[in-house]
């Protein structure tokens, strides 16, 4: 990766980070807090995701206009849009962790500029996982290509 790109990638992620600190989303009972339909609900997530649909209708749109990215290659946009078990059983591990913890990957990982205990223990977590779903996927493609 030239040294253009990887500068552009750290300046997306600390700007996708800064976002998620001046929002308030790095804290775990702000996301709680929307979850609790029943209890004391908190909506303001419900700004910051609409943000970020916008930008995203709005930049999408103008970006994939071009021919390709800025720094090179080509764009990476999935090919498949079906739904299939996979990602519905994904999507479902993904909100019982984020409800269960009140972090998803991203202000989990913007917060190792602060770290808390809660972080200490959830991002050891988070790696674990990534890395026993690799383990899991690549063995059960390898297998399924020796058939």
């Amino acid at each position: 990766m030239s040294a253009s790109k990887q500068l552009a990638t750290f300046g997306c992620g600390l700007l996708f980070g800064a976002g998620l600190a001046i929002s308030g989303m790095t804290r775990p009972e702000k996301v709680l807090g929307f979850l609790d339909v029943t209890g004391h609900w908190d909506g303001s997530l419900l700004f910051v995701l609409g943000g970020a649909v916008a930008c995203t209708i709005v930049a999408f749109r103008w970006i994939l206009k071009r021919r390709a990215p800025l720094f090179g290659g080509e764009f990476d946009v999935p090919k498949q849009t079906a739904i299939d078990r996979k990602l519905v059983i994904g999507s479902i591990v993904f909100g019982l962790g984020w409800g269960a913890a009140g972090y998803c990957p991203g202000p989990a990982i913007a917060l190792l500029a602060q770290p808390n205990r809660e972080a200490l223990y959830f991002l050891p977590s988070l790696f674990i996982g990534w890395g026993l779903y690799r383990f899991l996927f690549s063995r059960a493609g390898a297998s399924a290509g020796k058939r």
